[in-house]
Parts: C-alpha cells; sequence; structure tokens
C-alpha cells in the first residue's frame, strides 16, 4: 500500500496532538495516510502499554487512517542508531510516502527530539541505493520522501507555516480524548501527570484557536520544516 502521508510519533497520542487535525483534513480529501508509533508508550505513568494499544487503536478509527503499526522500541531508551534507523527504513520503503510528519525538534519528553532526529535521517538513508533491507524475503527499493514537516508539542516552537484544521478540531479532539487513561478524568484514581490536568487538555484546543488566530483561520496546526517552503505564486499564500 503505498500512503500520500505516514506520520510518526514515538508515543501513542503524539500524531493526534501534533497533527491529527491535519491528518482528519487530508483523510477528508482523499489522501491515504498512515500512523507509525515508535513505542507503546509503556512507561507513561498512567494507564498500561495494553491500554495504549487500545486507545491508539480507537484513535485511528476516528482519524480514518489507513494503517497503524506500533515499532516497539523501549520507551525512554530507544537511540539514533543503525538498528532503529533500518526499522523504520523498512517502514518507509514499505508505504513509499510523499510527505512525512514526525515530532517536535525540541520538546519536554525526551524521546520526541530523539524520535524526530531518528525518523528524519532515516527518510535521508532511505533513499541511499546501497543500503539494502527485505521484508519477508523481498528486496525493497529505495524511498525518500519528497517532504519531511515536524509538528508542535509542549514547547511553544515557532512554526515555519500552520494548516488551517477549523472543520477538523472536533475530530482532533475527539481523537487525543480517546486516551482515556492519559487526559483529564475528574474520577481517575490514578497519578496527576503533566498532561492529565484540564489545563493541559484545554491548551491543545486554545493552542490550535491562537495559531487561528494569528493566521486568520478559526483553528490551526503549526509545522516546521527542513527546508525552504516554496510556492508558485504569491497567491498561494493565505
Amino acid at each position: 500500500m503505498k500512503l500520500d502521508i505516514l506520520a510518526f510519533g514515538a508515543h501513542p497520542d503524539d500524531v493526534e496532538l501534533g497533527c491529527g487535525g491535519t491528518i482528519a483534513k487530508e483523510v477528508a480529501r482523499g489522501k491515504q495516510v498512515g500512523i507509525i508509533d515508535l513505542t507503546r508508550g509503556e512507561l507513561g505513568t498512567r494507564g498500561t502499554a495494553e491500554t495504549r494499544d487500545q486507545e491508539a487503536n480507537n484513535a485511528a478509527k476516528i482519524l480514518g487512517v489507513s494503517v497503524r503499526e506500533n515499532l516497539g522500541f523501549a520507551d525512554g531508551f530507544f537511540v539514533n542508531d543503525r538498528e532503529h534507523q533500518l526499522e523504520i527504513i523498512k517502514v518507509l520503503r514499505k508505504y513509499q510516502p510523499d510527505v512525512v510528519l514526525c515530532n517536535a525538534i525540541d520538546d519536554r519528553h525526551i524521546d520526541h527530539g530523539k524520535g524526530s532526529s531518528l525518523v528524519s535521517d532515516a527518510c535521508f538513508l532511505s533513499g541511499l541505493i546501497k543500503i539494502q533491507t527485505e521484508i519477508n524475503g523481498v528486496i525493497q527499493d529505495k524511498w525518500r520522501p519528497k517532504q519531511v514537516y515536524h509538528y508542535i508539542q509542549w514547547k511553544p516552537i515557532d512554526p515555519d507555516f500552520v494548516v488551517d484544521i477549523s472543520n477538523y478540531i472536533d475530530v482532533k479532539m475527539k481523537s487525543v480524548l480517546a486516551y482515556s487513561t492519559q487526559f483529564y478524568d475528574p474520577k481517575s484514581t490514578e497519578p496527576q501527570t503533566p498532561i492529565s490536568s484540564k489545563n493541559f487538555t484545554d491548551s491543545v484546543k486554545y493552542r490550535a484557536r491562537d495559531l487561528g488566530r494569528l493566521t486568520s483561520c478559526e483553528y490551526a496546526e503549526g509545522f516546521t520544516t527542513e527546508r525552504y517552503v516554496a510556492v508558485d505564486s504569491l497567491f498561494d499564500l493565505k
């Protein structure tokens, strides 16, 4: 299956929080989109790896993505090395995405920055013909995505561009709240975390609203780029 967009997250829920609205919008436009989680989020204070698996599946259905896989890397301890790069290269060559979305370039959680550089490096290496990979005994063709964009997470990084998600904010929030063990629940008896407060849940929506305010739409998601963004005409810019 060739995908138009492949979104990577260090943990289940990263993609929904960072670019869930953009994914929902592109799916509605007929694009084939997939999500790859690097870890099962097994070190998370609340819930378990098993509950995160189910929550991730539920969120994928809400967003309407074509595929979701988990690479099973060690939460908190995966590194950007040859072994991990090759696993991502296999996925890139399997789905041949034109656009890759991945973690913030720098963030509060150490896995986010690591995941960002790991996926970015693998995207480059995946285009080298002398790196050979195979799945089920079949040698894969080289593939390099046309674009790699990084969504924004905890830290307020200035975006290089934003996507108008005004009509998809409700889908985004529904996909985020599919992770019921992770976010605000006044009935929960589990320990409180930085993301389990009502303020954090509210911040997901008001950050999108603020980016929309700054760019003349209702809600938006921001991204950073690895190279200049080019347009055919000044009139392509809103």
